[in-house]
């Protein structure tokens, strides 16, 4: 087995809502050519994960490749986990039940919640007023009348809300790549599978990366989830749009390789 260097960090990356491990080819090749390892995942049904969504009946079995995954990370390694968006929530549950694999936890403009700040109550707060979601379609189930079971993001709600900075060919990469996000509508069980606690969770070091102009995760919205669940350190980068990995990534590696230095 080749000797890692001291400098050396694996970084293990989690998309959010609808996208995949493909998301992250810029900011992963940059790590890579740093010097670092890059481990960047599909979650269940997303990517090319061969799950469907008609698998995935909870939240649980939507993050499952993530736990599976530091389930196979060496007792004697810590990694860096970084969450895009709602890969926020499967870093949490990771962070709760590997603590001891963590070294450090960045939420990049992704929902975060907390010991005393329930999943549920996140969500709620982040879809507070929204009225349209544009071009973006819902999925449905027969045995739940009138409530969605996925999300598929639209091209113009693509276009105007999360890539409106990104370059145009990775605008026209998701709009072939993207992929159903499941919607759950039970928030007890919601809750319980997303539960944290102080002692193990709370013993990882937290920072969010606030994204200033994302009109997909509003500003507003970041610094509320900071406010009620304060993180060790709040990194800001300004001029991106909620894709930052694509409109900022070499702002974005050097964010994550200073952080994961420190």
């Amino acid at each position: 087995m080749p000797c890692r260097s001291e400098s050396e960090r694996h970084f293990v990356l989690v998309h959010g809502a609808c996208h995949g491990a493909w998301c992250w080819y810029r900011v992963g090749t940059l790590l890579k050519s740093a010097g670092h390892r890059v481990t960047a995942l599909d979650m269940a049904g997303s990517g090319v994960h061969p799950k469907q969504l008609s698998e995935i009946r909870s939240m649980a079995d939507y993050y499952q490749p993530l736990m599976e995954f530091m389930e196979s990370v060496p007792a004697d390694e810590r990694v860096v986990l970084v969450g895009h968006s709602a890969g926020g929530i499967s870093i949490s549950v990771a962070m709760e039940r590997f603590p001891e694999k963590v070294s450090l936890a960045v939420f990049v403009t992704a929902f975060m919640h907390g010991p005393t700040l329930t999943l549920p109550t996140v969500m709620a707060k982040c879809f507070e007023g929204m009225e349209s979601w544009m071009d973006c379609r819902n999925g449905f189930d027969k045995g739940l009348d009138k409530l969605p079971t996925s999300l598929h993001f639209g091209p113009k709600y693509l276009e105007s809300m999360m890539y409106e900075q990104s370059p145009p060919e990775d605008l026209s990469l998701a709009t072939v790549l993207m992929r159903p996000y499941p919607i759950f509508h039970d928030y007890e069980e919601m809750a319980k599978d997303t539960a944290l606690t102080e002692k193990n969770h709370g013993s990882v070091r937290r920072v969010y990366i606030v994204i200033e102009e994302d009109s997909g995760l509003k500003e507003c919205f970041q610094r509320w989830m900071i406010e009620n669940n304060p993180p060790d350190e709040v990194k800001v980068i300004s001029c991106a749009d909620h894709m930052v990995m694509f409109s900022k990534p070499v702002e974005l590696s050097s964010c994550l390789q200073a952080l994961a230095e420190d």
